[in-house]
């Protein structure tokens, strides 16, 4: 396998595995990197090894030794550490190469980094370096924000966890519900920023976090429901642009979509709904599969989007009921429930507005609503379809 893929892959339990260890992730990023550029160097010359996370695991080990002797601090944990590397049944070349040795604490890295004591934003940016991988630079662009900003973010956060003395463990029983909520919330807001916003690196980071949460937690209805939901939206994005453009979904050619892909997250769909609990991305994920139908039945997908309302209380899931309660009864009916809304900061409610106006024949108001929200676009696509939009509807000169 490929340092490259390697990296993509086991990035994430190497990191959490260090961090368990040494109940510092700066200390652990700074050791697990250091790692991945020794097999950079000695990979390509020796050969991999027959188990690239065990060489890797045991070499950050060792660098992080060697930081904690050269700043001459936790000379006990340093102790410990050289005891358990040098002693016991096997010697280190065994230890490097047995898999079954070699702890997978993702787990619990992923519910340290969404610790509730943590802003949104900074649980957002740790999830991506931590488990994703991806670099402060690319973090920061993926958020437009500068390099700087998401540096001192991320090392703020880090040394919060390590001050507040935040555990590095999965929640007891009573608090992991609402705890995994917050974790798959982080995932699915990673995967609408590069929905929404264009990036289709974050739909992939999201996509591969989901998986690694699947694997951990293959039980849990709603981690194998948010994967499946990524994944039958995903494997539309062959086909949601056209020349620079957006493409309705009603107007995509199918023969670019990901059938596999498809497949794979309806059948996670199922295992999910064989669990016997019905929550908010199984919910989501039935939609979205729904959608994938043609024609579509628009009277359970507003009965499924119903359910979702009464789940979450979202606004947001009130408009896209109003959509599937314009295709029934028209345009005026969508916005009726529109009307109730407080979302004038959502790029999407003033789109959706514009275009049951427009159907409404009623194009000054759509006009006007086109407008905001062309003002709120984020992404080159989305800013050329409501232009066009905005053209159609615009008064006669």
């Amino acid at each position: 396998m490929a340092l490259d893929a390697v990296f993509r892959d086991q990035w994430g339990r190497v990191l959490a595995t260090l961090v368990g260890i040494l109940g510092d992730i700066e200390l652990a990023e700074d050791a697990a990197a250091e790692a991945f550029a020794i097999a950079a160097e000695r990979w390509p010359r020796d050969g991999e090894p027959a188990n690239p996370t065990g060489w890797l695991i045991t070499t950050a080990r060792n660098r992080a030794i060697d930081h904690l002797r050269r700043r001459q601090v936790l000379a006990d944990k340093t102790n410990l550490l050289t005891r358990d590397l040098e002693t016991g049944p096997q010697p280190r070349e065994v230890l490097m190469d047995d898999a079954a040795t070699i702890p997978d604490e993702r787990l619990e890295l992923i519910f340290t980094c969404c610790h509730p004591a943590l802003a949104l934003e900074a649980q957002v940016a740790l999830t991506l370096r931590t488990l994703g991988g991806l670099s402060t630079d690319e973090i920061a662009l993926a958020f437009l924000v500068p390099f700087e900003t998401m540096s001192k973010r991320l090392t703020r956060t880090k040394r919060k966890i390590r001050n507040a003395g935040i555990p590095f463990a999965v929640p007891p029983d009573h608090r992991l519900p609402d705890r995994l909520a917050a974790v798959l919330a982080v995932v699915y807001l990673i995967f609408n920023q590069g929905w929404g916003g264009g990036r289709v690196d974050l739909t992939a980071e999201a996509i591969h976090l989901g998986r690694a949460l699947a694997g951990l937690m293959p039980d849990e209805p709603e981690v194998l429901a948010l994967l499946a939901l990524m994944l039958l939206h995903d494997a539309r994005k062959a086909a949601r642009l056209r020349d620079g453009q957006i493409v309705p979904l009603d107007e995509q050619d199918r023969t670019l979509w990901d059938t596999r892909q498809i497949d794979e997250g309806r059948a996670l769909l199922q295992r999910a709904m064989a669990r016997g609990r019905t929550g908010p991305y199984l919910v989501q994920g039935a939609i979205a599969d729904l959608h994938l139908h043609e024609p579509r039945d628009w009277r359970q997908i507003a009965a499924l989007y119903q359910t979702l309302a009464r789940q979450t209380r979202s606004s947001i899931v009130e408009m896209n009921r109003a959509i599937a309660v314009a295709e029934i009864d028209g345009p005026e009916a969508g916005l009726a429930i529109l009307d109730r809304l407080d979302l004038g900061h959502y790029r999407y409610f003033h789109s959706t507005r514009a275009e049951f106006l427009r159907r409404a024949g009623r194009d000054a108001e759509a006009h006007h609503a086109y407008r905001r929200a062309l003002d709120l676009a984020q992404t080159e696509p989305e800013q050329r379809f409501l232009a066009d939009r905005l053209a159609e509807t615009a008064p006669p000169s």
